[in-house]
């Protein structure tokens, strides 16, 4: 097991372009998602694939299991999801000690652009990358399983600018 401490931020711009790697194209579902935890299966590149089961938020703490399934059992498991795939590609952007995951969403989620970084404690201070917009750590509509069900395009016009 090991612990998920991430902060989460929008992104305004292209600026974070130029220091991004070549991305992965991912493709995910939520098996199950309710308030102790959440059960996604995601495939990655059309090439790997992974199971990972999550606990509910403690602050910006939360459990986390991840196992690498057969890429055969990933696509069938896609068809037993809870609600719609979401289709990304994420993109690493290496700066200073820090990997920032910045996820650019297409489908029901298009024009949507999250930053995100994992930390190693709760408390750890961040220097912010000019492209990042509003902080929505705890803005649960941000989270993917929530997207999943409740996609951006539904509430737009209500995100934070």
């Amino acid at each position: 097991m090991a612990l998920e401490i991430e902060r989460k931020f929008l992104v305004q711009g292209k600026a974070w372009q130029a220091a991004a790697d070549g991305g992965r194209r991912i493709r995910q579902a939520y098996l199950s998602n309710n308030s102790k935890n959440s059960v996604r299966v995601r495939i990655i590149d059309d090439r790997r694939a992974e199971l990972t089961i999550k606990s509910s938020y403690r602050g910006i703490v939360r459990d986390e299991f991840e196992y690498h399934v057969p890429l055969a059992d990933a696509r069938e498991l896609l068809l037993l999801r809870q609600s719609m795939i979401i289709d990304k590609v994420r993109y690493k952007v290496r700066l200073g000690p820090l990997t920032w995951e910045i996820d650019e969403f297409f489908g029901a989620n298009a024009g949507l652009v999250i930053a995100e970084v994992e930390l190693q404690h709760a408390d750890q201070q961040l220097d912010l990358p000019s492209w990042l917009s509003h902080e929505v750590t705890g803005d649960r509509r941000y989270n993917n399983s929530q997207l999943a069900a409740n996609p951006f395009s539904e509430w737009a016009d209500q995100a934070a600018k």
